[in-house]
């Protein structure tokens, strides 16, 4: 410990009595060192002399090389009871250590030192509190300054803190026991024991040091043939491996850890040593789970931007894109044949609440615009109208405002989140009452335009739906409802039309929307009726459904005709 404490003496020469001694010779070793001073400030430490023990602490901190990975200082002081001054976690700056000691206010009651060494010993000296883990072998020493007799035991403690590495040394001053100090501190006596006559004296005992505890930095002198670190102990050194490395049997050399030979790393693919540890590593095309070792196919759809309009399928280390049932994929390989014959009015309710939040909001929107993509969206096509709701609802823009699609996503990407609660029942009786009425660009109801109505949402409503939810299906408007995440299963139904397996679509999170585009193509090419020996046609190849509508209602007038008529002639007859 000799080389470990040689700062200590030269910091005290450096001091007004600097010129008492001129070291000659190699350097002392300064090396890394966590060390705590235990100082005695009991009643019997007169105000004069804690002045010059205050003063004798600052004198050591100049030569002292301060840093988280050089010396880490640590003060505390105790009478009765004990005080941390400054822990050695605290400070790597010098003027912050002095600021502190000059603050400091000294306890003036009994001298309880066993209680000191046990709170150094557990506290001070704890990772927690700053100190270096014991395997990184960072010596650690104690310097206890005491004026006169322990009132409580200090050969126990003492014991058990030199049993856990500690080096402690004790310094008396003036009426110290000798005996006191000698159980204190660690062998050899002789070099850890040090007594002055009196508190002005106190600088004495670091001329003491230079001669019992300087020893040559061996690191220094560039012999020691350490690959990567060299650490001095007292009289001699060591050689230490980063992180990751083992020491040779040379004790100089360093070796990485192949942590993946010891056949634990449980990797589903490849293993990969690192300084850290073992790590697991995915053949290309994979991802790594959260578990750190499975490995799982990657979902390109997800990871990159695909710019398939309709859906994209992950193959392996590649994607395609794919079209709804009767559309056409294009030659671009992402886009699809539109259908030109729906004639819809159709409303988005999106939720905008705080639950939504941001990011996902923008998700929703990018969601929107998809669904924007299949429209005919045109003033004697489809028109598409947005609300918005959180605790209050909000027309982004009415379903006679713009007559193009591109127009239609520019206004949705311009949308701004509301944030707040979520009132869905007051949503729909604004749906009701104003987004499908003619001054909202809804068409008349006798030219028999479907009107639809889609509602977003992440949560549950904070009010009542059911009477809206019903109003609108009375009303005519065919619902779709669409959920994310906490989304109640029961709300969805309630607010979608029959049958509900048609009409309600739900996705666990935002990123995993868009499978939902293919549940609601049927709110965007509107289908022909089929019966018994009717053919499915495509949706792009079907008539405009006001055609069709009115040949339905034609042929209902000619059912209700041949009723009467067959009526009349059963009466006839009955004559």
């Amino acid at each position: 410990m000799r080389g470990l404490l040689c700062w200590l003496m030269l910091l005290l020469l450096l001091q007004p009595w600097e010129t008492q001694l001129q070291l000659t010779g190699p350097r002392c070793h300064t090396g890394p060192l966590d060390l705590v001073f235990v100082i005695d400030s009991s009643r019997s430490v007169r105000p004069f002399e804690f002045e010059t023990m205050r003063q004798f602490l600052m004198g050591l901190l100049p030569g002292l090389n301060v840093g988280p990975n050089a010396t880490r200082v640590g003060v505390i002081q105790y009478s009765s009871q004990v005080q941390s001054v400054f822990p050695l976690r605290a400070f790597s700056r010098r003027e912050d250590m002095e600021r502190a000691i000059r603050d400091l206010v000294p306890l003036a009651q009994g001298t309880m030192t066993g209680l000191a060494i046990q709170y150094a010993m557990n506290v001070a000296f704890s990772v927690a509190e700053g100190a270096r883990p014991p395997e990184e072998r960072v010596p650690r020493v104690a310097v206890i300054v005491t004026d006169g007799r322990p009132q409580d035991r200090v050969a126990e403690v003492a014991a058990q803190a030199r049993a856990r590495g500690i080096e402690i040394y004790a310094v008396g001053v003036q009426r110290a026991d000798v005996g006191s100090l000698r159980a204190m501190a660690s062998p050899p006596l002789d070099e850890h024991v040090f007594l002055v006559e009196s508190f002005d004296l106190i600088q004495e005992f670091g001329l003491q040091f230079q001669s019992r505890l300087c020893a040559i930095d061996l690191c220094a002198e560039g012999t020691h043939g350490c690959e990567h670190h060299c650490v001095n102990s007292p009289g001699s050194y060591f050689c230490r491996c980063q992180v990751g490395f083992v020491l040779q049997q040379d004790q100089r050399s360093c070796r990485a850890i192949d942590y993946c030979s010891f056949g634990n790393h449980s990797c589903q693919h490849e293993c990969v040593s690192t300084p850290g540890g073992p790590r697991c590593h995915c053949r290309e095309g994979h991802d790594l789970q959260p578990d750190g070792r499975s490995c799982q196919v990657r979902d390109l759809c997800n990871g990159v931007d695909h710019g398939c309009e309709f859906q994209c399928v992950s193959e392996g280390l590649s994607y395609r894109c794919l079209c709804p049932e009767g559309r056409q994929l294009q030659a671009d390989g992402k886009s699809c044949n539109r259908c030109r014959e729906g004639h819809v009015d159709l409303v988005l309710l999106v939720d905008g609440s705080k639950s939504v939040r941001p990011q996902n909001f923008e998700l929703v929107k990018r969601f929107v615009n998809q669904i924007v993509d299949f429209l005919d969206v045109s003033p004697e096509g489809t028109r598409v109208g947005l609300v918005q709701f959180s605790s209050r609802v909000r027309t982004e823009f009415p379903l006679g405002r713009y007559g193009t699609a591109a127009e239609v996503k520019q206004a949705v990407l311009a949308v701004e989140y509301m944030e707040r609660g979520t009132m869905t029942g007051l949503a729909l009786r604004h749906m009701v009452e104003h987004s499908f009425s003619e001054a909202q660009g809804a068409r008349p109801r006798a030219l028999n335009v479907p009107r639809v109505g889609l509602v977003f949402t992440d949560g549950r409503s904070q009010d009542d739906i059911s009477v809206w939810a019903a109003r609108a299906k009375e009303e005519g408007i065919v619902m779709y409802a669409v959920g994310v995440g906490k989304a109640v299963e029961a709300e969805l139904r309630e607010i979608a039309s029959e049958p509900a397996e048609l009409h309600v679509s739900y996705a666990p999170d935002f990123g995993t929307m868009t499978h939902l585009l293919e549940n609601l193509r049927g709110s965007i090419c509107p289908e022909e009726g089929i019966s018994a020996g009717t053919e499915l046609r495509s949706p792009c190849e079907c008539e405009s459904l006001v055609e069709f509508q009115g040949r339905t209602l034609g042929a209902l007038e000619s059912l209700t005709l041949n009723h009467i008529l067959w009526g009349w002639w059963r009466g006839l007859e009955g004559k």
